[in-house]
């Protein structure tokens, strides 16, 4: 894409998902950007165990399970990181003393595996009809080695872009586009994170268009 400039401005790479494609759960997503994919299930609101009920709210629950293998120490900060994203986003007073879980089976690993995460639980909580206070959407900015930005890394599934420096993804609200919170890797400088937070903002925008289309469309094939 360029810019008006004519310099290059980086842009997101094109996402695919699929909705509902799983029985069991009350609502699922796969989801596929790059070439990271994640499936994600919904189950809930259901019982919960006594000794994680709250009395006032559902109990939001969070497993990040890795293509192979055990869960790493990556997983687990996965796990905390869309747990505290969407317990501020789901409407958990609607649901005292039950519980929400959310699976999410990495599919395939690749740059950007934390944002294609939290968007696929995001889809997956409305395929469930899940209330939520507002969406929210993850974008990934990647720092290369010459100081460029890049929005969505040409890296095959399963290797790591060698070029890259850091890496920074962002969480942001659909209402007014606040960050709910910010998970980085890497070295970057003041105005490096500037430059992505501006990106990422920006790139936000059609994550959330690319959620209504895709809800849409489901909704469109049931009537």
């Amino acid at each position: 894409m360029e810019s008006g400039d004519g310099s290059s401005k980086p842009s997101l790479a094109a996402m695919t998902c699929v909705l509902g494609d799983l029985s069991q759960p009350d609502g699922s997503a796969e989801l596929t950007h790059g070439g990271a994919v994640v499936r994600a299930a919904v189950y809930g609101p259901c019982e919960v165990k006594m000794s994680k009920e709250i009395l006032d709210k559902a109990t939001i629950e969070v497993v990040f399970k890795p293509k192979v293998g055990l869960p790493r120490c990556e997983d687990k900060s996965r796990e905390r990181l869309i747990h505290d994203v969407f317990e501020a986003a789901v409407m958990v007073s609607l649901h005292p003393r039950s519980s929400i879980m959310i699976v999410l089976q990495e599919m395939e690993n690749a740059e950007g595996l934390m944002a294609t995460g939290v968007n696929a639980a995001c889809l997956a909580l409305l395929d469930a009809g899940i209330s939520m206070k507002f969406l929210v959407a993850a974008v990934v900015c990647f720092v290369k080695s010459d100081g460029s930005l890049d929005l969505s890394p040409e890296t095959q599934r399963g290797q790591a872009d060698l070029d890259i420096v850091a890496s920074l993804t962002f969480v942001f609200s659909e209402k007014d586009l606040n960050i709910m919170c910010v998970s980085s890797t890497g070295k970057y400088s003041v105005e490096q994170y500037d430059s992505c937070l501006h990106l990422c903002r920006e790139a936000s925008k059609s994550v959330f268009k690319f959620f209504r289309e895709s809800l849409e469309r489901k909704l469109s094939k049931s009537i």
